[in-house]
């Protein structure tokens, strides 16, 4: 066993599918994390509605992610390989009306944890917690734990770090200076999956927390429909979230608030009515819509029924930013594809590799995220199995 040491940095979904596959394959498989105890963001996550993947066709599931090699990595580890898996730890799951995959009624994040877990020890794992990354090489690390700084030397190493998203849990992207120090290429991170932040001027303080139901956010070239939530300083939800790459690139991002009503009924219904506020009645727009719509456009706006009929299918939204780092669901950023092989190793630093978020990948919410995650994992995983 002593030439089959593989350390893997990280106790996320990416660093356990990686140790999984290594430790079915026969490797003698540490786990390290800065944390007391393992996976924290994994459990976060859990609290907004615990998806582990999506039922989405592979054909499009994979249109999600916009890097040619994550890609492929869920092409060879796909939705139905993660959802066999789990029923093999001994987590059933189901599809939701949305496509986004649960664990059945009952279980819950901690348990599926403590389900993967158990099925490790079965092959006589190692964690290291409280292990801080220092330095690394091509076959040592140095951690330091407890203010004492410790040297290990291993065959493989794998990077499990995360991105920069939700810090409490422990995912800093701290080591980004680290990792550029080693000329290994690295793009700063930015918010992804994160609400929008309104230009200054507009306050939406009495609207916060009210939802626009059953819209559509689109641009030119993409478009989302679903609810909307109103916050006190812009907008929330999955419409919003899918769109943050065109918020991201300057192109202009609108609401249409009647997504099943054509432009002309709605002219002709504004018009007809006694008022304009009685012609979105008339169109069964919410109270909280027209509220916004009040909000957003100047009163001399809402009061023109030309301009509010297009508001109402056409709303600009009034784009400033994206919310903090600290406060989204995860980001962008991170080690470039330019430095890694397709194996998942980097190019400059040998038998070392990196998987799951600290690599400079985007996609949606919904499952996406967690199945590219494991699938970069296995990727890595079978790569250093089939070529050691």
């Amino acid at each position: 066993m002593k030439n089959k040491l593989v350390a893997i940095i990280g106790t996320g979904p990416s660093g356990l599918m990686a140790g999984t596959v290594l430790a079915e394959n026969g490797w003698n498989v540490t786990f390290f994390d800065h944390k007391k105890a393992p996976a924290r963001k994994f459990l976060v996550a859990g609290h907004g509605g615990f998806n582990l993947t999506n039922s989405d066709s592979i054909s499009s599931f994979i249109e999600k992610f916009d890097e040619q090699q994550i890609k492929e990595a869920v092409t060879n580890f796909t939705n139905d390989n993660f959802r066999t898996f789990l029923e093999k730890i001994g987590v059933e799951t189901y599809a939701g009306s949305s496509g986004k995959v649960f664990p059945i009624k009952g279980i819950k994040p901690i348990m599926v944890l403590a389900k993967w877990l158990e099925y490790l020890e079965k092959f006589d794992v190692h964690f290291q917690y409280e292990h801080k990354l220092v330095d690394f090489s091509s076959e040592q690390l140095k951690m330091e734990s407890h203010d004492e700084v410790k040297t290990f030397s291993f065959r493989k190493i794998i990077f499990a770090l995360g991105g920069a998203s939700w810090s409490k849990t422990g995912s800093t992207g701290d080591w980004l200076n680290l990792f550029r120090q080693k000329n290994i290429i690295c793009n700063s991170f930015q918010s992804s999956n994160s609400g929008v932040v309104f230009q200054s001027g507009f306050d939406l303080k009495p609207l916060e927390g009210q939802y626009i139901k059953n819209c559509k956010v689109f641009s030119n070239s993409f478009e989302r429909l679903g609810d909307i939530t109103i916050t006190k300083t812009g907008l929330e939800g999955a419409p919003t979230y899918a769109l943050n790459k065109e918020f991201r690139i300057g192109t202009c991002v609108f609401i249409d608030f009647k997504p099943t009503v054509d432009f002309d009924k709605i002219s002709k219904t504004i018009v007809q009515s006694k008022n304009n506020t009685e012609g979105m009645r008339k169109l069964k727009l919410s109270k909280t819509s027209i509220a916004f719509l009040k909000l957003v456009l100047e009163k001399e706006q809402f009061k023109n029924p030309e301009i509010l009929a297009n508001s109402i299918k056409k709303l600009k939204i009034p784009f400033a930013s994206f919310q903090p780092i600290d406060e989204v669901i995860s980001t962008i950023g991170g080690v470039s594809f330019d430095s890694v092989l397709p194996t998942f190793e980097l190019l400059n630093v040998s038998n070392v590799y990196c998987v799951g978020e600290m690599l400079d990948w985007d996609a949606p919410t919904g499952g996406y995220l967690i199945q590219a995650c494991v699938a970069s994992g296995y990727s890595a995983g079978k790569s250093i199995v089939n070529h050691s």
